[in-house]
């Protein structure tokens, strides 16, 4: 039986970046990839990407409606290696840190953390607000949330977008095991 993972996409800018963690899931092959997309996550795509949701979900196993509170993703009982958020909104954040759970994507957040299996949540805000610095810290304080902004690495000579954005998918699914193609680690 394949691992489970639940992607989670936000409206906040950064729909190449899910695109990228999306595709090497899929090639790592380990996982089972449930998705729920916001409905401003489904603006963003058709603004950033030449891909469109559609696209995303062929990458996934299974896909739900971000109405739908009900899924199997939403309840303790679902069994699953941890959750990823990216992009991350900070209303999304927000959500998160006070236990709103009023979407899917929330409550199968809030559920990953009461289960205490691993959150890894993408931000993407700038300039970030005191607001959002609290509330990320906040979460930052839970042993089993990550932080993980898309930070570029120089390090690497990156030529490309593509290349900065495999290194920012690298450091968001390696609490997941995962090494997406082209990943340059440090000295390597």
């Amino acid at each position: 039986m394949s691992k489970r993972i639940i992607v989670g996409v936000t409206g906040a800018s950064g729909a190449p970046l899910t695109l990228r963690c999306l595709r090497a899931l899929r090639a790592d092959g380990r996982y089972e990839i449930h998705l729920i997309m916001t409905p401003s996550a489904l603006l963003t795509i058709s603004e950033e990407c030449s891909a469109t949701a559609d696209d995303f979900r062929a990458l996934a196993d299974r896909c739900y409606a971000n109405t739908d509170t009900g899924a199997a993703v939403a309840s303790g009982s679902f069994r699953c290696e941890g959750m990823l958020i990216v992009p991350c909104s900070m209303k999304t954040a927000a959500g998160i840190v006070s236990g709103y759970a009023d979407s899917l994507l929330l409550r199968a957040a809030d559920v990953t953390l009461k289960e205490r299996r691993p959150l890894v949540l993408c931000p993407r805000e700038t300039p970030m607000s005191y607001i959002h610095l609290r509330n990320l810290s906040e979460l930052a304080r839970l042993p089993e949330v990550r932080i993980v902004p898309p930070m570029m690495s120089w390090y690497t000579r990156p030529e490309t977008i593509e290349d900065m954005e495999t290194q920012a998918a690298a450091r968001l699914l390696g609490v997941f095991g995962v090494e997406p193609e082209g990943y340059k680690r440090w000295n390597d």
